[in-house]
């Protein structure tokens, strides 16, 4: 989870359990449009691991017995009336609560010789991806063999709908290492729905993408993808071991930290345990300051 970041200094700050894993969290949240207006009116930001996954592979991540569905159940909310889900890559861990098994005399939506096949969680939902992120996928481009699993991805192929937005660095350009984008994020988001934007954060994924919008309290929210997926990720180097480009990550994190300083973003860590929001503060000055996160309401 820190990638080449030692053990003997992450473990000073987030501790581990007998088998050396750290607790996270999958997080998603549930947005309803408040007031009159267009567009979809129940939206989820990703959809967690869902209940696919056999008992080695739960064990091995520790995984309670609960998914999104349950999760939206607590809300009072029914997964059919999920008008769009947007998750921040394709991941099983971000995207693999898009499918769920099927339950007694259900017909699945899609199956593959062998399986028992699976059931579309948001059958009225659009489903956003950056179009980078879900050719990626198709074509299993990952560091790990197993993150891009095919029962939930071909199942929501009808779903999908492909977004392209801006990169932060022109394609084929390398950046130094405390450089950062000519042009703003606000001018290189998306609009995928009113008053829903998305925009690229690469390194975790060449498409990996954050969300952002505008809460009732007037405060800009951005759903914060594994460039930094908790507090402990805030270091420059702090990159995770199965990032695609680690580096790209770091200039990425600097960039991302940089917007929520200036623009006086409320965080929500894609990961993190307990309590996911997080504002951001400069530390020092130059190219030598860096960023802390302070835990938000």
């Amino acid at each position: 989870m820190f990638g080449l970041v030692p053990r003997v200094v992450w473990s000073k700050s987030v501790p581990t359990d007998d088998r050396g894993r750290i607790t996270v969290q999958h997080n998603c949240l549930l947005l309803e449009r408040s007031g009159p207006g267009d567009g979809p009116k129940l939206i989820l930001l990703e959809a967690g691991t869902g209940d696919k996954l056999d008992a080695k592979s739960r064990d091995i991540f520790a995984l309670e017995q609960r998914s999104i569905v349950d999760a939206l159940h607590e809300a009072d909310c029914r997964p059919e009336d999920i008008n769009a889900a947007i998750v921040t890559h394709l991941h099983f861990d971000h995207a693999g609560g898009l499918t769920r098994l099927c339950r007694a005399g259900e017909k699945p939506d899609w199956a593959e010789a062998g399986t028992a096949g699976v059931k579309l969680t948001f059958p009225s939902a659009t489903v956003f991806t950056q179009a980078r992120e879900w050719n990626d996928a198709l074509a299993n481009r990952s560091v790990m063999t197993r993150t891009y699993f095919r029962d939930h991805l071909e199942p929501i192929r009808s779903q999908v709908r492909l977004v392209d937005s801006p990169r932060p660095f022109p394609f084929g350009y390398t950046p130094d290492r405390d450089e950062t984008p000519m042009t703003p994020v606000s001018l290189r988001t998306t609009e995928v729905a009113p008053g829903l934007f998305v925009f690229l954060v690469p390194g975790h994924t060449w498409g990996q993408q954050a969300m952002m919008f505008t809460d009732t309290q007037g405060r800009t929210v951005v759903f914060t993808p594994d460039v930094m997926p908790t507090a402990a990720h805030v270091g420059a180097a702090y990159s995770l071991g199965y990032d695609v480009e680690p580096y790209t990550s770091m200039i990425s994190r600097r960039w991302f930290l940089e917007e929520a300083a200036t623009g006086n973003w409320l965080l929500v860590l894609d990961h993190e345990p307990g309590n996911p929001l997080r504002a951001v503060r400069r530390t020092g000055e130059g190219a030598k300051g860096w960023f802390e996160l302070v835990e938000a309401g």
